[in-house]
């Protein structure tokens, strides 16, 4: 008979609640699917007795389960009775059919999808260009599916870091009115970044990214003089930026980088419509391999249904009122 061994597995930097299961029901299927070993959770640490061999197949599974829980960001009856099952390789568990349509997993489980079917086109151009542009109105998901993306190749490991920027341009507000310093100062143009990055990464996770410069998030003249390599880029709300800038944005990308550029042409804050560089540097760009572009429209749209209604009431105003100016401007010549 084998002599028993007591071996510690530690799962620092995993929420035991996650791994585990409320009141524990996760753990209890981990004891029962494996019989021969005694398990003591203790904080950051698993504790297992029994005999070597099968302490050690106890651990390859819950590496696995660890692995799992890192790549997809969730954990749930069926994974662990897949992970823990009699004779289950060295590999770990795989992804369930249905997880692969998921772009990641945010926190308590959401499961973040590309809902549309523009939206499974960004998902799919992404996959094959290394720049992408997706314009379209607001609230079309154009950014949040971007942001999953750029989350889903982090928790991949198939980039280093994320950056997300905006230009700092006032839409109506004046920043030399807002108290505090300039971080303090841009925070509010860069929050819709931070709500959708806390939809998808834990408070305390992403603290602990944006303090290691594993999350970057900073307005768009911070981009100047960077290479940015091993990196997901986002550029949103490309619109507001000129033509010279979004040069300089896409001039920074280095070797091993996705970059993303969202933006919705119809709400330009610029102080002259015609300033706008995103749709001159789409143009500019069209054709060249390794680029795409997804454009998004009133279909896309994933709020709530009085948005689509919101954004179709302005545009019939802008084309009134581009008409009336086009019919003014005909006047005057006679």
């Amino acid at each position: 008979m084998d002599e028993s061994i007591t071996k510690e597995i530690s799962i620092e930097g995993v929420s035991s609640r996650d791994l585990f299961g409320t009141h524990g029901a996760y753990l209890e299927r981990m004891a029962a699917l494996s019989p021969r070993v005694k398990i003591v959770a203790r904080g950051d640490t698993v504790k297992v007795l029994g005999s070597k061999a099968d302490v050690e197949a106890f651990e390859r599974k819950m590496r696995g389960l660890l692995d799992y829980y890192s790549k997809y960001g969730h954990i749930s009856t069926e994974v662990v009775e897949q992970s823990f099952a009699p004779g289950l390789g060295e590999h770990g568990v795989d992804a369930p059919a249905e997880n692969r349509e998921v772009i990641v997993y945010g926190n308590n489980g959401l499961a973040i999808r590309a809902r549309t079917p523009n939206q499974q086109r960004l998902v799919k151009t992404y996959s094959r260009c290394d720049l992408t542009f997706a314009v379209g109105p607001a609230g079309s998901g154009k950014t949040y599916t971007a942001i999953a993306l750029a989350v889903g190749a982090l928790k991949e490991k198939q980039v280093r870091r994320i950056i997300l920027t905006r230009p700092a341009v006032e839409a109506g507000e004046k920043l030399g009115f807002l108290p505090g310093d300039m971080k303090e100062k841009l925070d509010p143009y860069l929050q819709p970044l931070y709500d959708a990055l806390n939809d998808m990464i834990p408070a305390a996770r992403l603290q602990k990214y944006i303090e290691e410069g594993t999350v970057q998030i900073a307005p768009l003249a911070y981009m100047r003089g960077r290479t940015l390599d091993n990196a997901f880029v986002i550029l949103d709300e490309a619109q507001n930026t000129t033509l010279p800038q979004i040069k300089m944005f896409l001039t920074r990308m280095g070797r091993n980088a996705k970059f993303i550029v969202t933006g919705d042409v119809t709400q330009i804050d610029l102080p002259r419509r015609s300033d706008s560089g995103l749709m001159k540097a789409m143009a500019t760009l069209e054709g060249i391999e390794g680029i795409g572009t997804v454009r998004f429209d009133r279909s896309d749209i994933v709020r709530h249904p009085l948005v689509r209604h919101i954004v179709d009431a302005f545009e019939r105003r802008d084309k009134l009122e581009n008409s009336l100016a086009e019919g003014n401007d005909e006047h005057k010549k006679y």
